[in-house]
């Protein structure tokens, strides 16, 4: 038996400055991660609201939403869940990453034409009389 302990594999690597850097995925999952980089961030929440959208386009698609009260649905939806992402649970101040309309408005009229994609799709699919 070895009494040397085993390298635990980290998503964390060690930069030539001498700090540790961690891997993004890793900083998103983490409550209250570091952002240096605003960049970075407004990354992290551009790439969750898209797949926030299809994944809401999908589950708007199997059940049967129509009209307006599944597009007012998607908005209040996604823009609650991204300020409680970043407010609650990432703690960042707004003002570094150009206030809250920022943060809000990153990537949300991508995730909206993808949400319109998947619910259409899937609503189509399950719905419709061929």
């Amino acid at each position: 038996m070895s009494t040397t302990p085993k390298k635990r594999q980290t998503a964390e690597k060690v930069v030539p400055n001498g700090s540790i850097e961690t891997s993004l995925l890793s900083k998103a999952f983490t409550p209250e991660s570091n952002w240096t980089d605003k960049d970075e961030f407004l990354d992290v929440i551009y790439w969750f609201r898209q797949i926030l959208g299809v994944v809401l386009g999908i589950v708007w698609g199997i059940l049967p939403l129509k009209g307006f009260l599944g597009l007012l649905l998607f908005f209040v939806v996604n823009l609650g869940l991204m300020y409680m992402y970043y407010a609650s649970f990432q703690r960042v101040d707004e003002e570094e990453f150009g206030g809250t309309s920022e943060i809000l408005k990153e990537g949300l009229m991508t995730s909206f034409s993808a949400f319109l994609v998947a619910w259409i799709i899937f609503y189509s699919a399950l719905y419709s009389d061929l």
